[in-house]
């Protein structure tokens, strides 16, 4: 598995975790990782998680997820590394300039799925470890990968459940590579993500659709109620208008504030990138903060409604509005499951409509917070500021990272997201890559963190042995 090899993007079918046709390469891509890890010397164990069933009824197996052990000296701290191994679906007629399954080198960008997401993270960290291998092992490391990240994360939560009075049990920090820096050139840790509350609005009439001609001004048409409930979602501002949604977000505390003034964010690039004319906030301070801090509510789509070229004069019977609220800490996801209904099912009261509402939250995602001030931020600020001269971007995640929440619920760890790549490494998109110098100066800055969290770690624990003589 070299990264600086074909392979190390893989063949499309050997990491698209996505698509079932293409399972039994995810699971030859387990055992490369797992040969991988096994020649520097790591235990190694392969867990087989079964099978999961499709919605056509066919049973596939589950790629194993790899659990590793190096080094178990006990004055060393022990450090958990998780990463992925499968990609996103890619084609090179998408729009891709190389084939997305060849790693391509173009000035100094490493070009190919799964360079930044999240196959080079993963290589560097390896990387990193190999080195410390050859000379002498300052940590403890522990490995947890997976091939199915991109698909769900099927039976990781398990598996963490089952492992967590063993395999976690001599664990002291957890650290994800799998997200990227918030600028192209200045280094950040992750501290935090919202969570994602995912809503399905359904309005019916009847059981077939109607014309227009012969139906339109006589009924209560589906499609009128659902826009009216849509629309009473959010205002202009970006306001989410349920009652009481707001009541659990916490004040902004003057600390905060600062570490958003520090944060180095291009407002114009940003709009650049996006395409927009215009953004809701003017200040990149006010973007931020509704970027990760506050909850926002966005529209996705209407299931049901003509969406074709054409025109096609129909009252649909049924539609279904699909919305969702990335909440932020602190905001109960069964609360704001109640507040949504509560809304909807009182605007929709005041409308006198005899058709049928139903209201469900399909999918919950939890959000993620850790303290800044942990060794393992401390630790890995140094590191940072050891290898590219700057210290990091204190950032959080506008979007949902479920396996941070599930990793600090359920281990009862610090847990610290160290992205590699840069803003512009394209993650999901065509045209991913991350840069010759991310790759190598990534793999330097998890050595440099190594060093670090174990002195820090070290002066912990000899002032705590003090601290308890006394």
């Amino acid at each position: 598995m070299d990264f600086h090899k074909p392979d190390g993007c893989g063949h499309p079918s050997s990491i698209d975790s996505v698509q079932p046709d293409f399972r039994k390469e995810v699971i030859r891509m387990m055992t490369l990782t797992a040969d991988r890890l096994a020649a520097l010397g790591a235990t190694v164990n392969s867990v087989n998680l079964g099978s999961h069933q499709l919605p056509d009824g066919q049973d596939l197996p589950l790629p194993p997820v790899i659990l590793g052990e190096l080094g178990k000296d006990p004055q060393n701290p022990t450090v958990c590394f998780y990463g992925h191994v499968d990609v996103q679906p890619a084609k090179k007629e998408d729009g891709w300039k190389t084939d997305p399954y060849t790693l391509t080198e173009i000035n100094g960008n490493l070009y190919g799925r799964g360079a930044t997401d999240n196959k080079g993270p993963v290589l560097a960290w390896i990387n990193a470890v190999e080195t410390f291998r050859a000379l002498k092992l300052v940590v403890n490391f522990k490995f947890v990968i997976e091939g199915m990240e991109e698909a769900g994360s099927l039976g990781l939560e398990k598996l963490l459940e089952e492992e967590n009075q063993c395999f976690f049990s001599d664990v002291d920090y957890i650290v994800i590579s799998d997200n990227l820096w918030l600028s192209n050139k200045k280094p950040a840790l992750t501290y935090g993500s919202r969570g994602n509350a995912c809503f399905s609005v359904e309005v019916e009439c009847g059981d077939k659709d109607l014309h227009s001609g012969t139906f339109g001004g006589i009924i209560h048409e589906p499609m009128t109620d659902l826009i009216a409930l849509l629309d009473s979602l959010v205002d202009p501002t970006g306001r989410i208008q349920i009652p009481g949604i707001y009541d659990s977000v916490t004040a902004l505390t003057e600390e905060e504030r600062k570490l958003y003034e520090s944060i180095e964010f291009d407002l114009e690039e940003h709009k650049n990138n996006s395409g927009v004319k215009k953004f809701l906030y003017g200040t990149k301070e006010e973007i931020l903060l509704h970027l990760w801090r506050y909850p926002s509510l966005s529209i996705h789509g209407i299931e049901g409604a003509f969406h074709e070229p054409g025109i096609k004069t129909v009252i649909p019977a049924k539609v279904i509005g699909k919305f969702s609220i990335r909440q932020v800490p602190h905001m109960d996801l069964l609360v704001v499951k109640r507040q949504v209904v509560e809304h909807l099912e009182g605007v929709f009261s005041k409308r006198n409509s005899p058709n049928k509402l139903k209201v469900s939250m399909p999918l919950g995602a939890k959000p993620w917070l850790a303290d800044i001030n942990d060794p393992l931020f401390k630790a890995a600020r140094r590191a940072i500021k050891t290898v590219f001269g700057e210290d990091p971007d204190f950032i959080r995640d506008g979007s949902t990272v479920p396996v941070a929440r599930m990793f600090q619920t359920i281990t009862q760890k610090s847990v610290m997201m160290f992205p590699i790549g840069a803003a512009d490494d394209g993650e999901h998109s065509q045209n991913e890559k991350i840069s010759r110098h991310n790759y190598i100066e990534g793999t330097k800055v998890f050595a440099a963190f190594f060093l670090e969290i174990s002195k820090l770690h070290r002066h912990l624990h000899k002032t705590s042995n003090m601290e308890t003589n006394n």
